[in-house]
């Protein structure tokens, strides 16, 4: 498991687009959203909204919840290592986040939160776009959303990474990632390399 708090920032800010997972009366319950951290791990909140029609805040409103960011993964064949007594696995890195789920339900909240988690996302754009709230438009839309806060309570980051093999094995899995098409197996084949280098996700 991962303990450094920098680090597992890092990683929800390079993976944002988390899925929130709470429970009703009746059944499990879980949206794909854009999260922003705001004010760290270890004092801070996830803020995000989600469609008023959406009726997940109603039930996640005062109770428990939990955010999931999954980052790279790929699978790894046992062949990749040149060695007998391997089996096949999946590597991957991810952050579970265990907090409070608060609706802020008021335009003025909506207003304040989607500024944020826009301004966030723009600020990666060569020419940010910002929010005009004046506009009737936007106001009807920030109407027909709801937007929450999680404060933070508990923190899980975990890189699966071929731990339990030596660091000789991991390069040959790695070298094999990198030669292969898709984002997933280059990043992965990095944070391999990070972990070989620095052992960040020892277990």
């Amino acid at each position: 498991s991962i303990k450094d708090l920098e680090k597992l920032e890092d990683f929800i800010q390079a993976n944002g687009f988390g899925i929130l997972f709470s429970h009703d009366s009746h059944e499990p319950i879980a949206s794909h959203l854009p999260f922003v951290l705001d004010g760290g791990l270890k004092h801070g909140r996830l803020i995000g909204h989600m469609a008023r029609s959406n009726k997940q805040w109603e039930s996640a409103d005062g109770n428990q919840v939990l955010v999931v960011f999954q980052g790279p993964h790929a699978y790894i064949s046992p062949s990749w290592y040149q060695e007998q007594n391997t089996v096949p696995t999946w590597n991957y890195a991810t952050v579970h986040i265990h907090g409070i789920f608060k609706a802020l339900s008021s335009n003025e909240d909506g207003e304040n939160i989607v500024g944020l988690v826009t301004n966030h996302y723009e600020s990666f754009q060569p020419n940010p776009w910002t929010a005009d709230f004046t506009l009737d438009y936007n106001k009807q839309m920030i109407r027909s959303i709801v937007a929450f806060q999680i404060d933070v309570k508990k923190v899980q980051g975990k890189w699966k990474m071929g731990q339990n093999h030596p660091p000789y094995r991991r390069k040959r899995a790695a070298n094999v990632l990198r030669e292969l098409p898709g984002d997933n197996n280059r990043l992965t084949a990095q944070f391999m390399d990070e972990e070989i280098d620095t052992g960040i996700g020892t277990p």
